[in-house]
């Protein structure tokens, strides 16, 4: 392999581009799916390939292939150098790398337990099947449990001399309940919504999820919604929980702080970003409660990783610092256009695909607040949990959100449930008015499997560590 990679950025060279990386990924994914105690998908998929990426004529031109021999990896590097070269007709500007200092040679391997694709499968559709039996209702119509896991070995060479070798192995589970009764139907979810919580970490992170024990809440709770009486349109005090913080974060917080959206490289199809470069250093995010990093090194993280597909090593990078707006998540050449360096953001979610700049964990920091003491602080208001729907402009700027479930806060303890909740807002001014977030005791780390960005798509995994926080003069429900 070593020798095959060498040759292919021997090639490039010899075609007279001035940078150039080999990516070789080799992937094995496990997914099982039940749905009513019943097995409904059981897949196990493996997966390899390269792709060489290279700048020639001031362009980037990459190609890819699932064949590896030598007749295909200098056929792909020979297209990959004229692809750059044709693009070079039409580019405005010429790449620019920012420097990366010293090549790295380097091998990591995440640390886990329990291999999860050693595990029995028997065991795993017990574990699943048991879930499902007790979330059972007479009006519980579907009752879904979901497992995953995922092994990505890939090895990156560059023309500068880097030589890294890594190995990510995660997992993750989850379950839910639907209720169905005169018409309308609601959905309870745990650990949290779309097939539940992961991290890269063995399957000790699953057992630790304790499904079976959540599972009996999980059905009655999706059944009380149909009784339930609906989320009140008014505006008043918002306490979101850690897993809708943490979505919270991803949408109007991690998408608009990557540099590639404010230069507009990705404005075709997920949106650009109103964190425009005139405003770093210089704008007020949120309130002085409101701290959030980028935090590539945190162990167990879905967006965790020695270094980047750059090369890059893995780092924390502070976003926003006491309210105030500081920084983006970068690439060598975004970071070129600052004058800085890269923070180790680009990846790729296959040999085929191109790096780009993705979130890693991109967290807002504990605060000082007990969640019992916040509610008994809470004079009125409205408590949600588990995100169900989102919609933000492609500015990243005015948004809605929907949770599966809520609850009214009157004289500071939680009161009746209350379906169909849903809230809206404008990014700095819903930040601005933070005013109190749950300590350490209460803060989580959430794996969100499917954020996708670029053309064609690229589904990757990243993190978010939350907990529940309180906002003002949030408008909350829909209707008259």
């Amino acid at each position: 392999m070593e020798e095959l990679m060498r040759e292919g950025l021997k090639k490039a060279q010899e075609l007279n581009a001035s940078y150039a990386d080999i990516r070789w990924i080799d992937t094995k994914i496990e997914s099982i799916q039940l749905k009513n105690g019943q097995v409904e998908g059981l897949q196990s998929i493996t997966d390899s390939g390269f792709g060489i990426r290279v700048i020639a004529n001031g362009s980037w031109g990459f190609a890819s292939s699932c064949h590896f021999d030598r007749d295909e990896v200098l056929r792909t590097a020979d297209m990959a150098v004229r692809i750059a070269k044709s693009s070079a007709r039409v580019q405005k500007h010429e790449i620019v790398m920012a420097p990366q200092g010293k090549p790295v040679e380097k091998k990591y391997e995440n640390k886990y337990k329990h291999d999860p694709f050693e595990v029995p499968l028997e065991d795993k559709l017990a574990l699943l099947s048991d879930a499902s039996k007790l979330m059972e209702r007479s009006d519980v119509k579907l009752s879904a449990a979901f497992m995953s896991a995922f092994s990505q070995h890939k090895r990156l060479m560059t023309t500068e001399g880097t030589d890294i070798e890594q190995t990510l192995v995660g997992c993750g589970a989850g379950i839910e309940a639907t209720a169905v009764s005169s018409g309308e139907s609601h959905k309870r979810s745990y650990p949290c919504s779309f097939h539940g919580n992961y991290g890269t970490r063995g399957y000790e992170f699953i057992k630790k999820l304790n499904l079976t024990d959540h599972a009996e809440r999980v059905g009655k709770e999706a059944v009380a919604l149909l009784d339930a009486d609906p989320c009140p349109k008014k505006t008043t005090n918002l306490i979101l929980d850690s897993s809708q913080v943490a979505l919270q974060v991803h949408e109007s917080c991690g998408h608009p702080t990557e540099l590639d959206r404010v230069l507009g490289y990705e404005s075709s199809f997920a949106g650009e970003s109103f964190l425009t470069l005139d405003k770093r250093n210089n704008f007020k995010y949120g309130s002085e409660f409101v701290n959030i990093n980028a935090d590539a090194t945190i162990a167990g993280g879905l967006g965790s990783f020695a270094f980047d597909d750059e090369g890059t090593r893995a780092q924390k990078i502070r976003l926003v610092s006491e309210g105030n707006f500081v920084g983006y998540m970068m690439s060598r050449e975004t970071a070129s256009t600052l004058n800085l360096t890269s923070n180790g953001t680009m990846r790729a979610t296959n040999w085929n695909r191109i790096p780009l700049i993705r979130m890693t964990n991109v967290n807002l920091q504990p605060g000082s607040w007990n969640f019992d003491e916040l509610i008994e602080d809470t004079k009125s208001g409205v408590y949600m949990l588990t995100n169900r729907s989102w919609s933000i402009d492609d500015k990243r700027l005015n948004f809605q959100f929907g949770t599966e479930v809520a609850y009214e806060v009157e004289a500071g303890e939680l009161g009746r449930m209350l379906k169909n909740p849903v809230y809206s807002g404008m990014t700095p001014q819903f930040w601005a008015d933070c005013d109190a977030i749950c300590g350490k005791d209460d803060w989580q780390l959430w794996g969100v499997p499917n954020c996708g960005k670029g053309e064609p798509m690229q589904i990757i995994g990243v993190g978010h560590g939350a907990a529940p926080a309180r906002f003002k003069k949030v408008k909350v429900g829909v209707g008259k």
